[in-house]
């Protein structure tokens, strides 16, 4: 009992003896500049920050259905927008929707790409850019695609072009003029 008391006494000496502890090490008004700082990041700026990345982590599906060429992307994209509403419970629905191969989809209309796809890929056939490997299997989708009466009047065109050749673009046809020489 001699000894616990003996402790507690040479504690309290010490304590006593110690210097005044402090929480930061800045003080005053220097303290109270930083505080003020750091309380108009937290309010200010960190919400504006993760709204941002919510954003951007929700609107990630209609980016990837857009680079797929799914059929479906206008669904998606309302998917997205619905899911920002609902606090993002619909979110997976529309990544899942994004990454999928809609079967259902080819066997109703014939193709499982975009009506854009077709557009972007007739333009890069007009300034010469798509490669003949190209060109025979996107002509033979449209053929499967006419089989099945499912052509569109501008894919129908563009399967019209494509038994075409296509003359170089002429910047192309004036490189090759200057390595000829």
């Amino acid at each position: 009992m001699q000894s616990l008391f003996g402790r507690m006494v040479a504690g309290a000496a010490l304590a006593a003896l110690a210097a005044s502890a402090r929480a930061s090490f800045l003080s005053g008004e220097t303290l109270d500049a930083a505080a003020d700082v750091l309380a108009i990041v937290v309010i200010c700026i960190v919400p504006i920050v993760v709204i941002v990345l919510f954003w951007i982590v929700h609107v990630l599906p209609e980016k990837i259905a857009h680079r797929r060429n799914h059929p479906q992307r206008e669904a998606i994209t309302t998917l997205c927008l619905l899911s920002l509403v609902f606090g993002g419970l619909l979110w997976p629905l529309a990544w899942l929707w994004a990454y999928t191969k809609p079967i259902g989809y080819r066997v109703a209309y014939g193709t499982d790409k975009h009506e854009d796809y077709y557009a972007e890929m007739a333009e890069q056939h007009r300034k010469g850019e798509l490669t003949e490997d190209q060109a025979v299997h996107l002509r033979e989708e449209l053929e499967a695609m006419e089989a099945r009466g499912a052509l569109t009047p501008e894919q129908r065109n563009l399967k019209e072009e494509l038994v075409r050749p296509v003359r170089a673009p002429a910047a192309n046809r004036a490189n090759g003029a200057e390595s000829a020489a």
